[in-house]
């Protein structure tokens, strides 16, 4: 059984990795703690211009952005920067409210009180996206 371990490269072991940004500290530190217990590997970033420095240097699964930092658009601005990524990570926004602005094309997490909820919803975007990863591969070897 070691040597099937030994085998296995360093991908098998790795956590799913999530950026979660929020410009509140306390809201930021809960629930990277939160995540971590979940099973993730978290980075976390204070603004929009560090979570897009973030995204340029290493690839996600998830992509968790609060809506309003350092703008009323910054979340959103994250969100759209992590969409053009070609690894196409699962995004969602981080709020406190429900604005009634909010974009329908993201969903909409509810923090912190709703922790149990958030694992869940986190776990099936990340699953969602292996689910269409795995559908363009089967397409793209079903092409060639």
């Amino acid at each position: 059984m070691q040597a099937n371990l030994r085998r296995l490269s360093g991908r098998e072991f790795e956590l799913a990795r999530v950026l979660l940004v929020d410009d509140d500290l306390t809201s930021r530190l809960t629930l990277k703690t939160v995540l971590e217990a979940g099973g993730y590997f978290v980075d976390a970033a204070a603004s929009a211009a560090e979570a897009v420095g973030k995204l340029d240097e290493r690839q996600y699964e998830l992509v968790l952005s609060d809506l309003q930092m350092e703008s009323p658009e910054a979340g959103l601005k994250v969100l759209a920067h992590a969409r053009l990524m070609e690894y196409k990570p699962a995004t969602a926004i981080l709020t406190t409210y429900q604005n009634k602005r909010s974009d329908s094309r993201y969903p909409v997490f509810i923090k912190p009180e709703d922790l149990p909820g958030l694992l869940s919803k986190v776990a099936d975007l990340i699953s969602q996206r292996a689910a269409r990863i795995v559908a363009q591969q089967m397409k793209q070897a079903a092409a060639v």
